[in-house]
């Protein structure tokens, strides 16, 4: 986080000085300082907005990050299950995404119901990838010293795997953690009449282009954000287990 402010402010006087040396119409780049005026005139709008979104965030990424470790648990402990699901999973990330969310819009609504959808969609594939890639990982020597010692596949699942593809779990739940707000985002663009989504949808039609450098200037910092505090929360959980 601490080298998120000089990045940003590299960034702010390279987008000032392309506006400078080019004068380009404020239709098609607002300066900053636009940018910013729109954020504080529109921030209740703004505000209101991104709580739909976030929540929207929230709970795909919490119901899709428990779908894709299942998944990966249940592929571990079956072979059988693992040849059949595994092509499935690779299949599903084919298909892209956008091409999904008129299809759930059209099955779901125009309510939240979509939007988490789509963020479920997201989020699933690299926490299940990366969790199953960690089980199937686990070290010989420990996995022969277990099934000599007795002990039934359950057990060296719950006690010898999982704890050992810990790290690999983290490492997709901090990726799914940053693209968790793309799926939301793309559920609001396709239909909806709230969220950031919707909102840049809408002021880019009035072409209110401050407006939507300020609706994307919030969905950024709200990405980063709980991006670290998903990262600090895995921090602190699996510190115990050495991750």
């Amino acid at each position: 986080m601490r080298h998120i402010l000089p990045v940003l402010l590299l960034a702010l006087l390279i987008w000032q000085g392309v506006i400078w040396l080019t004068a380009i119409p404020p239709f098609l780049l607002p300066s900053p300082q636009a940018v910013v005026e729109a954020l504080w005139l529109n921030r209740a709008e703004i505000l209101r907005h991104a709580g739909f979104t976030l929540s929207e965030v929230v709970i795909g990424f919490l119901l899709g990050s428990a779908l894709g470790a299942g998944l990966a648990v249940a592929m571990g402990y079956s072979p059988r299950i693992s040849r059949v699901l595994r092509p499935l999973l690779t299949f599903s990330q084919t298909i892209p995404v956008f091409a999904l969310a008129p299809i759930l819009t059209l099955w779901l609504g125009f309510g939240m119901l979509p939007k988490i959808a789509m963020t479920v969609l997201i989020v699933f594939f690299p926490v299940a990838s990366a969790f199953s890639d960690g089980l199937m990982r686990t070290p010989a020597a420990a996995m022969d010293l277990a099934q000599v010692m007795g002990a039934s596949r359950g057990r060296i699942m719950r006690h010898l795997r999982i704890p050992a593809a810990l790290p690999q779990l983290a490492t997709g739940l901090r990726l799914a953690a940053v693209y968790a707000p793309i799926g939301a985002v793309i559920g609001e663009w396709v239909g909806g009449a709230r969220g950031l989504g919707a909102l840049m949808i809408h002021a880019n039609g009035r072409m209110k282009t401050d407006q939507v450098f300020a609706s994307l200037l919030v969905l950024s910092l709200m990405t980063v954000t709980f991006a670290w505090l998903v990262s600090a929360i895995l921090r602190r959980v699996w510190r115990r287990y050495g991750v």
